[in-house]
């Protein structure tokens, strides 16, 4: 199904194709199992529906400009454990797609691979769990949440007595929440790919059922368990407190006014119902980049504040769980340097198949990476933190 388009798969199922859906249903497994072939891999990520119901994110009238930095990176010596790499390797070896770099909001770099332009849209994976924890922070700001603290039942009375009954925001926030859960997307018995079978069947309702369905395995606040069932429970808790679609209020609070060049997509869990909040928003590799930039300025528009105050020290911050370090924060992940501190404070958003936003603040810098690697984890030739550390390096 080398040109299985979103929209084709959707005409299929609206007639009734139940073998060519099957087809479809049966590409998506693959695909998440990381058994596709590169060029079918590429269709993939460059379609924004799959099998699955989308919905728009509008953008506004007003586009950021990206100008060109006076100093253009054309190579960088990515120092590793198994030796040094320049930017051809990055770029060759680790499939990468689109690679934009801004230092202090203006491009030092930009390249477009293995067919892409600056048009192409790109699925981001799990890049939409750090979306959607941005926009909690512009519920509260907005008043909608009153605190990290609350108790999620308070919002989402349905989940009480589940497992979610005495999770906090910021437990949710963190995956701290203590539910039993397996992310391995290769392992076909994995909850992941169980919720990936529920996501296939495009049912409104189904995926909550089954996350309030799932054991607690420790005291919520006690364990990271790092799930996207949980990121899909910020979806809900988004069209619950907002009373829209979180692709709405994205576009409302955030893709309209921060001077996006495209509208973007967000899939579905089912024909006009929520988002599925934990993976699935295509969009450029520049937009990918304003958004990265608008987060690196701390959610300020003008003279208007979207996020509250300090939002974006504590979301990319380590935590102590259970008395120990995790390096996560409200679904973003800490990036240690070179010398394994965390004094830049950066850190990044990241998707299975090599999708990253990278920020470091001490620097001023933002790094877009979008590839299509052959598995979901771990089949970087070169460590992505490696490379992000190395272009650092050139800004000290």
């Amino acid at each position: 199904m080398h040109e299985m388009q979103a929209g084709a798969a959707q005409t299929l199922r609206a007639e009734g194709v139940d073998e060519e859906e099957s087809d479809a249903a049966r590409l998506t497994r693959n695909f998440y199992a990381g058994k596709v072939m590169p060029g079918t891999q590429l269709d993939l990520f460059r379609n924004r529906g799959w099998i699955f119901a989308q919905r728009e994110i509008p953008r506004g009238k007003h586009v950021r400009p990206l100008h060109r930095a006076a100093d253009q990176i054309d190579d960088v010596t990515i120092a590793t454990a198994a030796g040094s790499y320049d930017l051809v390797d990055y770029v060759s070896r680790n499939r990468v797609a689109g690679l934009l770099i801004l230092q202090n909001g203006r491009v030092a770099l930009e390249q477009y691979e293995l067919g892409n332009d600056a048009t192409t849209p790109w699925i981001s994976m799990s890049v939409a769990k750090s979306v959607g924890t941005t926009l909690v922070g512009a519920a509260i700001r907005d008043g909608l949440i009153k605190s990290v603290e609350d108790q999620l039942t308070h919002y989402l009375p349905q989940l009480k007595g589940t497992a979610y009954d005495g999770v906090t925001v910021r437990h949710l926030l963190q995956m701290t929440t203590g539910l039993c859960w397996d992310e391995t997307h290769t392992l076909a018995a994995s909850e992941r790919r169980r919720m990936l079978e529920l996501q296939i069947e495009q049912k409104p309702g189904i995926v909550l059922r089954y996350l309030a369905s799932r054991p607690r395995i420790a005291p919520s606040g006690t364990r990271f368990v790092y799930g996207t069932g949980d990121a899909h429970v910020i979806g809900v808790l988004l069209n619950a407190v907002t009373g829209g679609w979180v692709s709405d209020y994205l576009s409302k609070k955030i893709w309209s006014v921060i001077g996006m060049e495209h509208s973007a997509h967000w899939w579905l869990e089912a024909p006009g119902g929520l988002e599925a909040a934990g993976s699935g928003i295509n969009a450029t590799l520049r937009d990918y980049a304003r958004f990265g930039q608008f987060f690196l300025e701390g959610g300020i528009v003008g003279t208007e504040s979207i996020l509250p105050p300090g939002w974006m020290r504590e979301a990319g911050t380590s935590r102590t769980i259970g008395g120990q370090r995790v390096d996560y924060g409200y679904m973003w992940w800490p990036v240690p340097g070179r010398d394994g501190t965390f004094a830049d404070g950066a850190f990044s958003a990241r998707g299975i198949f090599g999708q990253y936003i990278y920020i470091n603040p001490a620097l001023q810098l933002v790094i877009v990476t979008l590839s299509a690697r052959s598995k979901p984890r771990f089949a970087e030739v070169i460590l992505d933190n490696d490379f992000f550390n190395a272009v650092s390096d050139l800004y000290r």
